[in-house]
């Protein structure tokens, strides 16, 4: 990695962990930072080199970054994503993208397809429609990320959902309300049918932001091969409410 670019490393508090000869590299969803990886990092740098990275929404870590103008399109996120692959010198990755980031993913593997070997898709959907959650994020957001976090995270695993209930109050009103806007406004379904990378669709068998019909309708609509694995949990972070179960079948979709 040349230090004269290290800039998007360090904005990006990107780190690397391992030394496998496959890289993947993990992304965070909206309300979130790289934490909600830990643990499942652990059980994955003995086989692989892992990368973890910042997103500029997650703002208590890159306040100064977070441009609502720049981010209101997940092509800024794809454009960062591709920027810190190549200054890292890293090609044919396997891409893990948690919620938004697995459409992130999408985009940045049309744009450039030779830096992703593989998609892993966790819990993600091209296009959002809900009017009555941006009504409250803009009217009371901290009651918003209490009720929001109970929503979304498995509710009967409390560990989940407090970290969740933290992470959206990290990344603040301002900034919640503004990527908001991003991802519900947003509709990459003919960018869909344009992946042409493997992918591995990861979905639990209930999760309220994304339902089952929409895992079914991306997996009918990528182009490229795709897996559909349904894990047995509740919520929308089998990293955190079933984190062997998604090791298990993340190494299963690797081939290892």
């Amino acid at each position: 990695m040349g230090s004269t670019k290290r800039w998007i490393w360090e904005a990006m508090n990107a780190r690397s962990e391992g030394s496998g000869t496959e890289t993947l590299v993990l992304a965070h969803g909206y309300g979130m930072d790289q934490s909600v990886w830990d643990k499942v990092v652990p059980l994955l740098v003995e086989n692989y080199r892992v990368v973890t990275f910042d997103w500029a929404c997650a703002v208590k870590k890159n306040e100064k970054l977070y441009d609502p103008v720049k981010y209101s399109s997940y092509e800024a996120f794809a454009d960062d994503l591709i920027s810190l692959l190549q200054e890292m010198d890293l090609k044919a990755v396997t891409f893990v993208g948690s919620s938004m980031s697995g459409i992130i993913g999408c985009i940045a593997s049309v744009k450039t397809p030779q830096l992703f070997k593989t998609l892993i898709l966790v819990g993600s959907s091209p296009r959002s429609e809900v009017e009555q959650l941006l009504s409250n994020i803009e009217n009371n957001y901290e009651n918003f990320a209490s009720a929001f976090a109970s929503l979304i995270a498995d509710p009967s695993n409390e560990e989940s959902v407090k970290k969740y209930e933290e992470g959206l109050k990290n990344m603040g009103g301002e900034v919640g309300l503004s990527l908001a806007k991003t991802i519900f406004y947003s509709d990459w379904r003919e960018m869909v049918e344009k992946v042409e990378t493997p992918c591995t669709i990861i979905q639990t068998k209930k999760d309220a932001a994304v339902p089952h019909s929409v895992a079914l309708y991306m997996q009918n609509k990528i182009k490229g091969k795709v897996t559909l694995q349904i894990i047995d949990t509740l919520g929308h972070f089998p990293q955190l409410s079933a984190h062997l179960q998604f090791v298990q079948v993340l190494k299963a979709a690797l081939g290892s």
